[in-house]
């Protein structure tokens, strides 16, 4: 399944011409996609604000949001439902980008972020301020999350080499550090049934009863890691062709993987530690985009950030209405079409190889 022998297909092919022979570039196209995530997220967040257990109008929404008078909907839109949107937008974008930056580090179209044991670190650490520490804010939560989440992807590089690691040892390195998490917080969990109430809530990944706070304190987390990932897409770019076309092109391979595995951490440990584990938009996202532009890190980011979120903020749309007046949280939503995917692309991958 994890290949370091070969690029993603298409990364090292020039644009084809045109009828002229003149290089026809696929720009045009690429910010027409990039219009059409913004409006698709234009439109998930007003959704978003609109529907749920008490439906309100669109003008009602905007009313709400430039000129409140104090009404019902007025305060059900900017006290609940803005706080939600945003986080789910912030929260969308940083698993979206991060996934892309596992799938181009590994070159494997269907890693996800918690290969780099990030959701298990996060969880771990959870699970341990509830269970011996005693700890049951939000925001006591956020920091062990973040500090588990960075310590787990420490491992993981250290362990997969450290500077020689390879997409393989990463990988392999990736899966024994999420077996070992996952079992001693399942053991925390039978040892101490009110962690168990805890992290049930935690663990199931929502964007429901979210302090808007810890949105202002993880933002700069992942902003950073954004950025960062930006930075990156051209030397992460080189070093999908193979490490030999990388060290042709200037490119420093060891310092781009430890780097790369920085911005992870900050976006998909800063993610997790505001709405717990959320899994396969990191895994969708990047590898639907990529059929629409390309393999390229400096183009298939964008693409990420724009339509991670629209599929998170859905989800939680889809989450509110199906069962009403109960919800299904947003990660569970995720969880079941992520599954269909994986299943579609491995059913695909392997008819690729007979």
């Amino acid at each position: 399944m994890f290949s370091g022998t070969h690029p993603p297909k298409g990364l090292d092919r020039p644009d084809p011409a045109d009828s002229t022979g003149k290089p026809r570039t696929r720009a045009s196209t690429w910010a027409a996609g990039l219009l059409l995530g913004l409006v698709l997220l234009l439109v998930a967040a007003a959704l978003s604000l609109a529907v749920g257990a008490q439906r309100i109008p669109l003008d009602q929404v905007w009313s709400a949001l430039v000129s409140p008078s104090g009404t019902a909907n007025d305060e059900i839109v900017r006290d609940l439902r803005l706080p939600r949107t945003l986080i789910g937008a912030a929260v969308g974008a940083a698993l979206g980008v991060g996934g892309a930056v596992m799938q181009t580090l590994t070159r494997n179209p269907l890693a996800d972020p918690g290969l780099l044991g990030v959701n298990a670190g996060a969880s771990a650490a959870v699970v341990t301020a509830i269970s011996l520490l005693g700890i049951t804010s939000f925001t006591g939560h956020l920091w062990f999350a973040l500090a588990g989440a960075a310590l787990a992807a420490t491992a993981v590089s250290a362990l997969g080499g450290g500077r020689l690691a390879t997409p393989v040892r990463l990988a392999l390195a990736g899966t024994a550090v999420n077996a070992a998490l996952f079992g001693y917080v399942n053991g925390l969990q039978l040892w101490n049934l009110d962690t168990l109430d805890e992290m049930r809530y935690w663990s199931v990944g929502t964007l429901a009863k979210r302090d808007p706070a810890l949105l202002v304190t993880v933002a700069p987390l992942l902003a950073a890691g954004a950025l960062l990932a930006l930075a990156l897409a051209r030397p992460l770019g080189a070093v999908a062709l193979g490490e030999d076309h990388a060290r042709a092109l200037g490119t420093h391979i060891r310092r781009t993987r430890l780097l790369s595995v920085l911005a992870i951490t900050l976006l998909c440990g800063g993610a997790t530690a505001v709405c717990g584990p959320i899994g396969f938009v990191g895994l969708m996202i990047p590898h639907a985009a990529r059929a629409f532009c390309g393999p390229d890190p400096r183009r298939l980011f964008p693409y990420c950030a724009l339509y991670a979120p629209t599929l998170l903020l859905v989800s939680d749309v889809v989450g509110r209405v199906v069962v009403p007046p109960s919800e299904i949280e947003a990660g569970t939503v995720t969880a079941f079409l992520g599954g269909v995917v994986f299943i579609h692309l491995v059913r695909q991958r392997k008819a690729a190889h007979l």
